[in-house]
């Protein structure tokens, strides 16, 4: 029997009579508490009744009743439903409800949550966001313990805005420990919180990002700062271990003339040529031979010879300055040359453009600044001196500085400082090595040879003849 709608103790549709009044359903209804779909629970009827409202109205509110046997029954304004198991008042299910279901301002604190994470990971890896997340749960704590509450964060009351507290200053810890030191002496995260204090939680990323930056381009210019410092202070330091440190060296070796060569700065350039040092490959000891033959007979084995002067083939075996076995064949692929150990240009620039012309013509054919080497070595050497290259074969460097110290002093040719501190650093791993011998060839070729002779003039024409008288 449908019991009709529920009545309110003291209504007016309690107060009818007659068949009605007969058929409404007579159960105890609590006695102030209006259903949660119409205003929310807690509002009473007299509420509703200082807002105007009649009690017909109140009566029929939907919404669910308590029966005497402790189940509920739903009034939907019109009907009411079987009786059922008893059910959680409106408040309650709406709480279930509202507990699985995010709301906005949850999802707004896991999004700034997640950021302020993602800014320290960013700028001081896992330690930063360890140390950042803990900074925002700082300030929902100290938020909780104000208010009493923070709702979107599950803090209900002040004992849990402790907890949280608590937590927030652990994680804080872990991270600060976690974040090495940058090169200001000051960790990220401690930049940060002053960062944050300075600022505001609008900038947090940005001013982190800032300071990491401004630190770490510091630290980076004083490192180089230090490092130049440093590289130019050991730089000075073998500079003067070389030049005013010199080990004792025994009479008659490399390494004592070394450091009795002059030393003096480079001259220009200016006016070189190879014509000034004259022909080349003139024959200064009139053996017959050109200077260019001469040396290829001393250096190459295994030779073929068109006569007693001209080389036709022969082996470089090994090229003093890369170690490698190189064949010479006459006509062929300039394969070969014959290097003046020191440069004619170096000699120019360090004296030799003072020199007499016999000089010059002695210097670029002496065999003892002659060498036949590989082209490819040669050609990388340039008219450079012991400063700028050496031979790429380290076991020859003590011979080959050792015969430039012997050529320059036998020619007065000077050295710059860098020049004598390369050569004393090579002949210093090989101290007692011999100086080489000047050799047989004057310093002062006579060049009278090395002018050409004047061709003959033509022949005298005949006399004419005379015709004979009769």
């Amino acid at each position: 029997m449908d019991p009709g709608p529920p009545v309110i103790p003291g209504s007016l549709a309690e107060s009818r009579s007659g068949t009605d009044a007969s058929r409404v359903d007579r159960q105890p209804q609590p006695p102030y508490i209006v259903p949660a779909t119409y205003g929310g629970s807690g509002r009473n009827r007299r509420d509703f009744r200082s807002e105007g409202m009649g009690e017909d109205d109140v009566s029929r509110l939907s919404g669910w009743y308590p029966q005497p046997d402790g189940s509920q029954r739903y009034w939907n304004g019109e009907l009411w439903s079987d009786a059922g198991p008893a059910r959680k008042s409106a408040r309650t299910r709406a709480g279930i409800t509202d507990r699985h279901r995010a709301d906005p301002a949850t999802l707004a604190g896991g999004v700034a949550l997640a950021l302020s994470a993602l800014a320290g990971a960013l700028s001081s890896g896992f330690g930063g966001a360890v140390f950042m997340s803990g900074l925002f749960a700082l300030v929902v704590a100290v938020v909780a313990l104000v208010r009493g509450r923070v709702a979107w964060a599950r803090l209900g009351s002040r004992a849990a805005g402790g907890v949280a507290l608590g937590a927030s200053l652990i994680l804080m810890t872990a991270g600060a420990v976690a974040v090495p030191p940058n090169g200001s002496g000051t960790s990220g995260p401690a930049t940060t919180s002053i960062a944050l204090q300075t600022t505001g939680a609008a900038a947090q990323p940005q001013a982190q990002a800032e300071a990491l930056r401004e630190a770490e381009a510091a630290a980076t210019a004083d490192a180089a700062r230090a490092a130049e410092a440093s590289a130019s202070a050991s730089a000075a330091k073998e500079a003067d271990a070389v030049t005013t440190a010199v080990p004792p060296a025994k009479a008659g070796t490399a390494l004592a003339a070394a450091s009795a060569l002059t030393v003096k700065g480079r001259a220009p350039k200016t006016g070189y040529s190879r014509d000034q040092f004259g022909q080349a490959w003139f024959d200064t000891d009139r053996n017959g031979c050109d200077t260019r033959n001469d040396i290829l007979r001393r250096d190459l084995v295994s030779r073929a010879m068109q006569n007693a002067c001209k080389v036709m083939a022969g082996t470089l075996a090994p090229d003093p300055y890369t170690g490698t076995t190189i064949r010479f064949i006459y006509g062929g692929a300039s394969e070969v040359d014959i290097d003046h150990v020191v440069s004619l240009s170096d000699a120019w620039q360090k004296g030799g453009a003072t020199w007499a012309a016999g000089t010059r013509l002695a210097l670029a054919n002496d065999p003892l600044n002659l060498l036949v080497v590989g082209s490819s070595a040669n050609r990388s050497k340039g008219d450079g001196d012991a400063a700028t290259w050496l031979p790429p074969k380290t076991s020859y460097r003590c011979a080959y500085v050792a015969r430039q110290v012997a050529v320059k002093g036998k020619y007065g040719i000077w050295v710059t400082a860098a020049e004598r501190d390369a050569m004393t650093r090579v002949l210093a791993t090989c101290p007692t090595l011999p100086l080489p011998g000047p050799g047989s060839a004057s310093t002062a070729a006579d060049r009278a040879g090395s002018q050409a002779q004047p061709a003959p003039g033509p022949a005298p024409r005949p006399a004419p003849v005379q015709p004979a008288r009769g």
